[in-house]
């Protein structure tokens, strides 16, 4: 296995995704103030019950798709029934399955339920934002605390959407080579699952003042990863007119060779003969996550694959380039022509890599010198790891060794895969591309350091959905990664800002300077904080050494 491979598979598997990034501090909301009453609304499988609080009105645990457990699971869900009566929205819905979630209800297989905020159900044909979660593809959920629609609803009148979707092995097994027709498909189902939800949106949001018609998908890590997916998906495109992808650059998937090692792996550790494999079906949903965590996480973004496909290492559950459901690479060789004429966002934190020496408690590039540094990247980069540095200390000249890991770390995280989406998007000569960095700068600390946080991965959560407010009168300040200066609440207005007018327009605009869509001569940049700025060219030396040694 090369250096580069087992890094970033040591990084997903160190993650703490299935937690920490969907796990955040419940956050601070709007100073409004309204009382709490009922609402009511169609669906087209029947009437629901929400709750408006706050100027908002949310639909809890709406349900989008039928049974898929029993007999459907790898499968497509059984039919949504019709209901009688008023069925009651009011609480979250089941998450996959996964490990236990806080404040959320216990996981389940059957866990194809949906999330609404809108700001009335209404005429108003507003623009609608359909997130898909981080958590990697393993973990997660739709009912994350620091992704609360609310603020975007009320302050933007906007309508937020968020599904909870198959995950692990239960959404991204692949059995089409061993179990035949009625299971092809089968190492996609949770990616369809989330285009169901698209289809959900376009049959039922007009009833929630939303306009089925201007949709705009989005989603970070391993969303970032699954609007990607859902780019080149011919059962998604109907549904949605542009996307945003971030700090989650699925230039390519996985392969069905890989897919098939992963496949072969699960039926080894449950000594299931791949004849019998119906036996799959019979194994508790427990033990079924048991062997699931012995196996790597797939990240967002995954190597072009080189010579023999079938000598590629197992790469764990993700979308699969199948001929089926996902025909191609969302952007290898090029960018998916079914969405040619879709705008799209892309971009990443600055800073990604402090996510992960927090959540690895991993302290000891904060203390080293340059020598240390190259020295330890050398294991991931070879003797490139010596360029590197030298370029990034050329480029940035006041910077300490620390911060030129950091950087490094960063930009091969999610900003290369980011980079190479916006270029290959470019050159479709189609729709616009918009590529940006978050750069905003929070204080707080590395636990067992003096290094500041920066903008790790994951931070633009609350920021995009503009959930870093001022605490309500009388409640005490709480500190997510976000930090404290008060400057980030403005930050947070500038990014939701551009989000929204984007969902809405397809441009995306605020209280900062005009932002140009990317082009492969001036590759404008925005670069989003308190205060916005576009750069041009931005790390163009840096870059120039990551495309000479073959990283771009």
């Amino acid at each position: 296995m090369n250096h580069a491979l087992k890094s970033r598979r040591d990084f997903i598997a160190r993650l703490g995704m299935i937690s920490a990034i969907s796990a955040f501090p419940t956050l601070s909301f709007s100073q409004i103030n309204l009382p709490d009453e009922f609402i009511n609304t169609d669906t087209v499988y029947g009437k629901i019950r929400g709750k408006r609080i706050d100027g908002v009105n949310t639909f809890k645990g709406v349900p989008y798709g039928g049974k898929i457990s029993g007999d459907r699971r790898f499968k497509r869900p059984a039919p949504l029934q019709p209901w009688d009566g008023v069925k009651d929205t009011l609480t979250l819905g089941a998450p996959a399955i996964q490990n236990p979630r806080r404040g959320e209800p216990e996981p389940s297989e059957d866990c194809l339920f949906l999330n609404v905020w809108t700001p009335a159900n209404d005429s108003a044909n507003r623009a609608v934002m359909f997130y898909s979660h981080g958590g990697g593809y393993v973990g997660g959920s739709g009912g994350s605390g620091g992704q609360d629609g609310a603020n975007l609803a009320r302050n933007f009148d906007v309508v937020v959407v968020e599904t909870n979707h198959r995950l692990g092995l239960m959404g991204f097994l692949y059995l089409d080579e061993i179990a035949g027709a009625e299971y092809e498909g089968s190492g996609n189902m949770g990616v369809a699952d989330i285009a169901l939800g698209l289809k959900w949106v376009n049959e039922n949001i007009a009833n929630f003042g939303g306009d089925p018609n201007n949709v705009m998908i989005f989603g970070e890590s391993g969303g970032g990863g699954k609007t990607s997916a859902l780019y080149a998906m011919p059962e998604a495109a109907p549904y949605f007119n542009k996307a945003s992808i971030e700090s989650g650059p699925g230039v390519r998937m996985l392969t069905t060779s890989q897919a098939s090692k992963t496949t072969a792996l699960v039926l080894e550790e449950l000594n299931i003969d791949p004849k019998d494999w119906k036996k799959l079906l019979e194994v508790p949903a427990s033990k079924l996550l048991e062997v699931q965590s012995k196996i790597p996480f797939v990240p967002p973004f995954q190597n072009k694959e080189k010579g023999n496909q079938s000598d590629s290492p197992i790469l764990g559950f993700g979308p699969v380039v199948d001929d089926v459901i996902l025909p191609t690479h969302p952007f290898d060789p090029i960018a998916a022509k079914i969405s040619k004429d879709k705008p799209l966002l892309v971009g990443w934190n600055e800073d990604e890599y402090t996510f992960f020496a927090w959540e690895r408690k991993d302290t000891a590039p904060f203390s080293m010198d340059f020598d240390q540094i190259t020295e330890r990247l050398s294991g991931q980069f070879g003797e490139d790891a010596k360029k590197l540095v030298e370029s990034y200390r050329h480029a940035r000249p006041e910077a300490t060794a620390p911060d030129i890991f950091v950087a490094i770390s960063s930009i091969n995280m999610m900003g290369l895969g980011s980079i190479e989406i916006a270029e290959k998007k470019a050159q479709e000569g189609a729709a616009p591309v918009y590529l940006y960095n978050f750069g905003y700068k929070s204080n707080m600390k590395i636990p067992g350091t003096d290094y500041e946080m920066g903008t790790p991965h994951a931070m633009d959560i609350s920021f995009k959905f503009n959930n870093e407010v001022p605490p309500k009168d009388g409640e005490t300040p709480r500190m997510g990664f976000g930090g404290s200066k008060v400057d980030r609440f403005e930050a947070s207005r500038n990014f939701a800002e551009l989000w929204t007018n984007f969902a809405k327009t397809g441009t995306p605009s605020a209280n900062a300077p005009s932002w140009p869509a990317y082009n492969l001569q001036t590759r404008p940049t925005m670069r989003i904080d308190a205060t916005c700025e576009v750069i041009e060219n931005r790390f163009s030396e840096e870059l120039a050494t990551w495309r000479a040694i073959g990283k771009v």
